[in-house]
């Protein structure tokens, strides 16, 4: 037990570096929407396009529906692949805070306003050989009025060589949020994802853009004072 006092030090003295709303929000925050939350996600990637519906209310695997795939409707061999390929997934738990991943004792403010807070983040190595974390740094806009975050980016900040044969030239990660309002809370609005580099004689250049709409809440109704919280537990 006395080994993990210096850890819970460091932790709570990093917390208290940001504005006091600002790291308590990085403390709770997780990057996936809240549960409860129906939706449609929509996914292009290198030339192909997935829509698929989330209904948050029906039973753990029979959530997903492909809605259209590369544009059309699917064939009946999509609809079983893609049902095949759901049911084989693992139940996806809670994410991450980011807090966990973050060195929050690194915070530097980015910019300031009178609506807005940019601050950047060193990210943790998780393990002594990584060699990645280094070269990453997290990126968040705080929105002040609402108390959430609405952008969370994620990037290199030179090219990197994970493991050999590897370059890494660019990665970047940048998640948008809507903000809240008075019958829902910060969801998802859009995913961008780029990649470029090469192992050993591949490309690794790839773009993804995922989109989320037609927001509908199934279920209990969450807590008014929880109407300004941002994205929580992933969707299964």
């Amino acid at each position: 037990m006395m080994r993990m006092l210096p850890f819970l030090m460091l932790a709570t003295t990093a917390l208290a570096q940001l504005p006091a709303d600002f790291a308590a929000v990085c403390a709770n925050f997780h990057t996936e929407n809240p549960k409860g939350w129906s939706f449609i996600q929509t996914t292009v990637s290198e030339g192909l396009s997935l829509k698929e519906l989330y209904e948050a209310g029906r039973p753990e695997f029979s959530r997903w529906t492909l809605l259209a795939q590369d544009g059309h409707p699917p064939t009946a061999e999509e609809t079983a692949n893609y049902s095949d390929t759901r049911s084989r997934r693992s139940r996806g738990g809670t994410a991450p805070h980011i807090a966990s991943q973050l060195d929050l004792a690194s915070a530097e403010l980015v910019s300031e306003s009178a609506t807005e807070l940019i601050y950047r983040f060193r990210i943790k190595r998780e393990a002594r050989s990584d060699k990645t974390a280094e070269f990453l740094r997290a990126t968040l806009t705080f929105h002040r009025p609402t108390g959430t975050i609405t952008v969370f980016e994620l990037a290199n900040l030179e090219p990197f060589s994970p493991v050999w044969g590897v370059r890494v030239t660019e990665l970047r990660t940048t998640i948008n949020y809507h903000l809240p309002s008075a019958d829902r809370p910060a969801l998802l609005e859009k995913i961008t994802m780029r990649t470029k580099g090469r192992a050993y004689f591949k490309s690794l250049d790839a773009d993804m853009v995922v989109t989320f709409s037609d927001y509908a809440f199934a279920g209990r109704r969450p807590a008014a004072s929880a109407s300004v919280v941002t994205a929580g537990s992933k969707a299964d």
